[in-house]
C-alpha cells in the first residue's frame, strides 16, 4: 500500500548530476562589490559603456530590497556566492577543442548529437562562459547572427546598445540589478527581415562550480516578418553549498514576426533559480512560450509577454514538477497594449512528498487594449496530502471592451483511477505514471523531440524518488 512506502530526498538524476573537478582559469572572490564587477569587466577587456553600466547596476541593487511577496529566500546570502568562474578554455567552433571533462559534460547531455541530428546551430556554456558555439553556413549567408554575447558586445555593439536590457532594466527588481552588474556569457540572435530559421537554435546552460552563480544573457531579435523557434537548456549537480541562477532573457519580435522559445530547466534542489525572461511584440507579431521546471530548491519564474502592437498575440504552455523540499513558484504575465491583441496562458503544475507549486500570474489590459482576449488556465496535480499547491492570479482590466476567462483546477490522483488501471494489469507506480505523464502530454507535445523524451525521463525519475 502507498501508506507503507518510504521516500527519499535526492534521488539519482544520473548525467544530470555528474561532477567534474571545479577547475578553472580565473574565479572571483565571493560576495559583491566594485572591485569584483571592475575585475569581471576588465578580464573581459569590455567597453568604457559597459563597464559603467555594471556599475550602476549594482548601485541600484544595492538600493533594492528583495521582493515583499513569493518563496522564502532568507538563504540567498551573497556574500557567499561566487559570481564569476572563468573555465579552462575559450570558445571554440571545432567540438574536438574543447577540453574532455566539459566535451564530456555536454556528450552525456546530448548536445552534439542533437546539434547533428536536429539543429541548426548550438551554443554550450560552461560555468560564466561559452565554450563552444556553431551556426550552419547557409543561416550565416542569409544574414543570420548567433554567438554569444561577449561576441555580440564586441562585434555588434550597436545592436547592442540599442537593445540590452531595455525589455529587463536593472531598476524592474533587485535580481535584474544583481544581472545587470555580474552578468556573463549567454546567447545573442539576430535574425534578419523575411528570413525563417526552420530548423532550431539551442543553446545550453551548464553550472558546475559549487557556491556560484550562473547569470547569463540572452537577447534575441526577430525582425520584421521574420521567425525563429529557440531552445534553451540547464542543468546543475547536487551540491551541499547554495548555488544561484539569475539569468536573464529578452525578447523583441518585430512586426509580423514570430518567435517560438522553448526551455527545460532542470537545476538540482540546492539551486535558487530567479530568472527574468520578457518578450517585447509588435504589431503583428508572435510569441509561444513553452517552459518546463524541473529541479532547483526555490523558483520564481514568470516570462512575461507585451503585446505593444496591434494584432499580436502570445501563447504559453508551461509545467512544474515540485518534490520534497522544493517551492517553484511559477507563471507567467501578459500586458495588453495594443488593440486586438489576445493571449492564452496554459499552466500544469504537479507536487509530491511536500513539494509546493504554486501558480502566479499576471494579466493587465491597458486603457487602449480595445478587443483585447486574454484566457488563463492553470491546472495542478497533487499526488499526495503532504504536497501543497496555491493559484494567486492578478487581472487588471482598464477598459470595458475585453473578454476575458480564467479557469483554476487542484486535485488529486483519484483512488478510482488508479484502481481501474490496476485492474488492466498496471502496477500501482504504473499507474501513477501513466496518469502523471497523461496530465503533463499537452505540454510534452509542444517541446521538441529530444526534450519531450527528456522531459518524460525526469517525470520518471521524480517518480522514482517513492521506493518501496
Amino acid at each position: 500500500m502507498a501508506e507503507d512506502k518510504t521516500y527519499v530526498e535526492d534521488i539519482d538524476r544520473g548525467i544530470y548530476d555528474i561532477k567534474n573537478e571545479d577547475t578553472y582559469s580565473f574565479k572571483a572572490d565571493k560576495g559583491l562589490d566594485v572591485k569584483i564587477i571592475v575585475e569581471i569587466s576588465e578580464g573581459k577587456n569590455e567597453a568604457d559603456w559597459m563597464r559603467e553600466f555594471r556599475l550602476k547596476s549594482l548601485k541600484t541593487y544595492e538600493e533594492l530590497d528583495l521582493p515583499p511577496w513569493g518563496p522564502d529566500l532568507s538563504e540567498l546570502d551573497m556574500s557567499q556566492i561566487v559570481t564569476y568562474v572563468r573555465p579552462k578554455v575559450d570558445m571554440k567552433e571545432d567540438w574536438n577543442e574543447v577540453p574532455e571533462d566539459i566535451k564530456q559534460t555536454f556528450d552525456l547531455l546530448g548536445i552534439p548529437e542533437a546539434e547533428k541530428a536536429s539543429l541548426s546551430g548550438v551554443g554550450a556554456q560552461y560555468d560564466s562562459e561559452v565554450v563552444y558555439h556553431s551556426i550552419k553556413r547557409e543561416l550565416v549567408e542569409q544574414g543570420v547572427i548567433y554567438t554569444d554575447m561577449e561576441t555580440a558586445v564586441r562585434e555588434h555593439e550597436d545592436i547592442v546598445k540599442k537593445y540590452f536590457m531595455k525589455a529587463v532594466p536593472p531598476n524592474d527588481h533587485k535580481f535584474a540589478a544583481l544581472h545587470g552588474a555580474v552578468w556573463s556569457g549567454g546567447s545573442f540572435v539576430y535574425v534578419p527581415e523575411g528570413v525563417h530559421v526552420d530548423i532550431p537554435l539551442q543553446s545550453y546552460f551548464r553550472l558546475n562550480s559549487p557556491g556560484a552563480g550562473q547569470f547569463e544573457h540572452t537577447l534575441i531579435i526577430v525582425e520584421k516578418g521574420a521567425s525563429l523557434h529557440f531552445i534553451e537548456g540547464c542543468s546543475a549537480p547536487k551540491y551541499n553549498v547554495t548555488n544561484l541562477h539569475a539569468g536573464c532573457v529578452e525578447l523583441f519580435v518585430k512586426e509580423g514576426a514570430s518567435l517560438r522559445y522553448s526551455t527545460i530547466e532542470n537545476w538540482s534542489r540546492n539551486m535558487l533559480n530567479l530568472n527574468t525572461k520578457r518578450a517585447i511584440v509588435e504589431k503583428d507579431g508572435k510569441i509561444e512560450w513553452v517552459s518546463g521546471s524541473f529541479g532547483s530548491k526555490v523558483s520564481m519564474l514568470y516570462p512575461m509577454s507585451v503585446l505593444k502592437g496591434d494584432n499580436s498575440t502570445s501563447e504559453f504552455t508551461g509545467i512544474t514538477f515540485a518534490g520534497n523540499g522544493q517551492v517553484l513558484d511559477t507563471g507567467a504575465k501578459v500586458v495588453h497594449i495594443g488593440k486586438n491583441t489576445s493571449s492564452n496562458v496554459n499552466s500544469k503544475s504537479i507536487c509530491k512528498d511536500g513539494g509546493v507549486a504554486n501558480y502566479r500570474g499576471v494579466v493587465k489590459i491597458g486603457p487602449k487594449a480595445e478587443n483585447a482576449k486574454a484566457n488563463v488556465s492553470c491546472e495542478s496535480l497533487m499526488l499526495d496530502d503532504e504536497s501543497r499547491s496555491d493559484t494567486i492570479p492578478v487581472i487588471d482590466i482598464m477598459n470595458d471592451k475585453v473578454d476575458i476567462g480564467h479557469e483554476a483546477k487542484i486535485g488529486k490522483i483519484s483512488d478510482e483511477s488508479i484502481f481501474y488501471l490496476m485492474t488492466r494489469g498496471l502496477s500501482e507506480d504504473e499507474a501513477r505514471a501513466l496518469i502523471v505523464r497523461g496530465f503533463a502530454e499537452p505540454v510534452a507535445k509542444e517541446l521538441p523531440l529530444e526534450y519531450a523524451v527528456e522531459m518524460n525521463q525526469l517525470i520518471q525519475l521524480e517518480l522514482k524518488g517513492a521506493i518501496g
